[in-house]
């Protein structure tokens, strides 16, 4: 029963050296395909790279659709991204820990659209009130796990995909109209006690 301890095949439609999206970790690349014993019990397990994260987690094949990865996605829902900063922020009038949350939420989603949907509505302009530290921590998940993505599927760098997203951030209409009534159910930073 010798198997090699590395294989460079392809399973569940993943195969090595492939960029994916691990929901709660972003984008990583699938660098070896192993097979490990664990516990008297033969596993295939993807080995994925997070270089930014400086992480490497090892996922068993059999596990690839219950923990929602999923290859990266394609020019068109980019395009839908980026369409989705560019509209006007939606700002619900509940409590920030609720709405920090759901944020939070839609960020480990994986999904590029949700995620576009916490960086439009985090966005402050140099004209907007500051934000406070935890809507400023937030708004930078999102945005760094968005520009990731971005940069994967166009083939650029990180700091490129940042300057593409806020570009149309900064020109998107409406953007100026919205000062105030975002930041009013916020508690000005009381958030951070905890």
């Amino acid at each position: 029963m010798a198997t090699p301890a590395k294989k460079t095949a392809q399973r569940q439609g993943f195969k090595t050296g492939e960029h994916i999206i691990y929901p709660s970790h972003g984008v990583g690349l699938i660098t070896a395909i192993e097979e490990q014993t664990v516990a008297g019990y033969s596993l295939e397990l993807l080995v994925i790279d997070f270089e930014q994260d400086k992480m490497t987690l090892r996922v068993p094949v059999a596990k690839i659709a219950s923990v929602g990865m999923r290859k990266l996605s394609d020019a068109s829902t980019v395009k839908k991204s980026l369409e989705t900063i560019a509209g006007k922020p939606r700002v619900k009038r509940t409590m920030w820990s609720r709405r920090a949350q759901e944020y939070e939420a839609k960020i480990n989603s994986g999904d590029l659209i949700s995620t576009a949907e916490v960086v439009r509505d985090l966005y402050r302009s140099d004209s907007q009130p500051e934000q406070s530290y935890s809507e400023r921590q937030l708004y930078e998940a999102a945005l760094d796990r968005m520009a990731r993505e971005i940069a994967a599927v166009q083939k650029q760098t990180d700091t490129e995909a940042i300057r593409q997203i806020e570009g149309v951030l900064s020109t998107s209409p409406g953007r100026a109209a919205k000062v105030a009534p975002a930041t009013d159910g916020e508690g000005g930073g009381q958030e951070e006690a905890a």
